[in-house]
């Protein structure tokens, strides 16, 4: 399973919510005042109910019902119109915070060195761009206001029931007492649950996503079966960590519900024994257990809304959990002097592995052609992601210009070394968007010149708009050799000094992997150029070849030395060519 990205700890996700209260701090506090102002009203009604009990019992006439009446009325009126005033600004509130979150989510992604995302998993960063910043909106749009609404609410309706008769309150206070045990319950194990949940999640998208993205490779090695058995496996751990949190809801609301019912037959009880013996009026026991009762459906709503944060508070640890992420290198590091590169005693081991590099060492003289060959395993595509600035080596160095490429920040990188390897991606859009990615104020001259350099002006003039045909879901479908051409052809926009490609062509047929290769020599002449290739005639038409194996740079010269050294490349060459 891969390495999940960090989770924020719950006092960083409060200083992140506190921040984001501070952004729109005066539509907070409107939101918070009109709450208050419809709470105040909604209390009026119960009080004045009661005050027209003890009137009318003190002989008091129609008159007086009338006017009391008109007055609670216009209060419930103003309760509404309050009310729905509070929520459309706690909406729009919610809208703007939520947008900052998206914004924030997505600024950090990007900012996510590319080693981090692919040890994490595509899935992992899915699930929280999507399912859990979709949670945190609807917390922000819908819970958020509700719940102040209904703490403002509950805590007027047992202040007026104290103002009434404070030993009344004194009796709903301590009959709410259960709720109080259950919410401690709940609180102290719905966190981790919801957690372990959002976790579960991010590994099933994250199946799902491997799955569908290999399903060719899958079907070629018949690995059907496996996969099958992974996505069950997975697809179970999800169930049982959604069964958990639904047994935490399964026994916390059914307590919560009849802890509902104990303030208010305290509260007639004891007020019916003190109103038999006439120490307090009917009508403020009727008041009071009308409060009462009134204080079920915001207690309802704030018990609701509390399981709803602690799913929301969970999904927005994992949200603000990015922060936590390490980051690309910050702007302002040191400029190369030239475009040599040095690979000096370089050692690299994967997490879960043995060495991959031991002990590399190369220079890459700029302008050079230099083919990096070898077996499967031999450790070609690791030294390809050194040198691109993906991952930096566990001991020794590459540096490009005497500065290290790991610690150069993403600007001056994308300017240095571009890595094309054979996954490719078709941004939603036209062609143009997808080339201006590369080079934003490039003009349409040097956006066919680019296609043209990769041999795929051709296609993209026989499309219905040309530059400005639809591409992707609802457009223009692209197959692998043609998505891969406008990969190239982003490289060629990009015009960075050294260009490291790693099978890049893997997906076009001979022919046109050959005329692409040789396109891309032609526009790149005078620029650095590492190819990582299984096809040998790459390795004849370069300057030097290096041969790696087992982690090891066993072979370093052009290809008639290596052929006469009858050494590995020699074998390679024999075997490339059928003898």
């Amino acid at each position: 399973m891969s390495a999940h990205l960090p989770v924020a700890e719950p006092a960083e996700v409060r200083r992140a919510a506190l921040r984001l209260i501070r952004a729109d701090g005066r539509a907070f506090a409107a939101v918070l005042g009109l709450n208050v102002l419809a709470a105040a009203a909604g209390l009026v009604g119960p009080w004045l109910l009661g005050r027209i009990i003890d009137d009318v019992r003190a002989g008091d006439g129609v008159d007086v019902v009338d006017r009391l009446a008109s007055v609670i009325l216009l209060c419930s009126l103003a309760q509404l119109l309050l009310a729905r005033w509070a929520r459309y600004v706690g909406h729009r509130f919610g809208e703007r915070t939520l947008a900052r979150v998206r914004e924030q989510f997505v600024e950090r992604a990007l900012s996510l060195p590319a080693s981090v995302v692919e040890r994490a998993g595509t899935g992992d960063l899915t699930a929280r761009g999507t399912a859990d910043v979709t949670v945190v909106g609807n917390t922000l749009r819908d819970a958020g206001p509700e719940l102040l609404i209904s703490c403002a609410q509950a805590l007027f309706i047992l202040g007026a029931v104290v103002a009434i008769a404070p030993l009344l309150g004194a009796c709903g206070v301590l009959g709410l007492v259960g709720i109080w045990f259950a919410l401690r319950w709940y609180l102290r194990r719905a966190r981790t649950a919801y957690l372990a949940e959002g976790t579960a999640t991010s590994d099933v998208a994250e199946i799902l996503a491997a799955t569908a993205s290999g399903a060719r490779t899958v079907e070629a090695f018949g690995l059907q079966r496996g996969r099958i058995t992974a996505s069950r496996q997975t697809l179970e751990t999800s169930r049982l960590r959604r069964m958990r949190t639904l047994f935490l809801r399964s026994v916390f609301f059914p307590a919560v519900e009849v802890s509902y019912v104990v303030p208010v037959v305290a509260v007639l009880l004891v007020g019916g024994a003190l109103h038999a013996r006439g120490a307090m009026s009917l009508g403020a026991v009727v008041a009071a257990t009308l409060y009462l009762r009134q204080l079920g459906e915001p207690l309802d709503q704030i018990l609701m809304q509390v399981e709803q944060l602690q799913s929301s508070g969970a999904s927005f640890a994992r949200v603000e959990g990015l922060a936590r992420a390490p980051r690309a290198v910050p702007s302002g590091s040191p400029t190369p002097v030239d475009d040599r590169i040095d690979v000096t005693e370089v050692r690299y081991s994967y997490d879960r592995g043995g060495e991959v590099l031991r002990g590399v060492d190369l220079t890459v003289r700029p302008g050079e052609r230099l083919a990096v060959v070898g077996p499967s395993g031999a450790g070609k595509t690791t030294l390809s992601r050194l040198l691109a600035g993906i991952d930096a080596p566990r001991s020794g160095s590459v540096t490009v210009g005497g500065v290290p490429i790991a610690d150069l920040d993403p600007e001056q990188l994308r300017r240095q070394v571009v890595l094309v390897t054979q996954e490719h991606h078709v941004f939603l859009g036209t062609v143009r968007d997808n080339l201006l990615i590369a080079e934003p104020a490039a003009d349409d001259t040097a956006l066919w010149a680019a296609l043209a350099a990769v041999g795929a002006d051709g296609w993209v003039r026989e499309l219905p708009d040309g530059l400005d045909t639809e591409l992707g879901t609802g457009g223009r479908r692209t197959d692998g050799s043609r998505a891969q051409q406008l990969a190239l052809a982003r490289v060629v926009l990009a015009d960075p000094h050294t260009l490291i490609l790693d099978e890049a062509t893997a997906l076009l047929d001979p022919t046109t992997a050959r005329h692409t290769e040789r396109a891309l020599a032609a526009v790149l002449e005078g620029r650095t150029v590492i190819a990582i290739a299984h096809r040998l005639h790459t390795a004849h038409d370069a300057d030097r070849v290096a041969v790696m194996e087992d982690g090891l740079l066993t072979e370093l010269g052009t290809h008639d030395e290596l052929v006469a050294a009858e050494g590995a490349y020699a074998a390679l060459w024999r075997t490339w060519h059928g003898d």
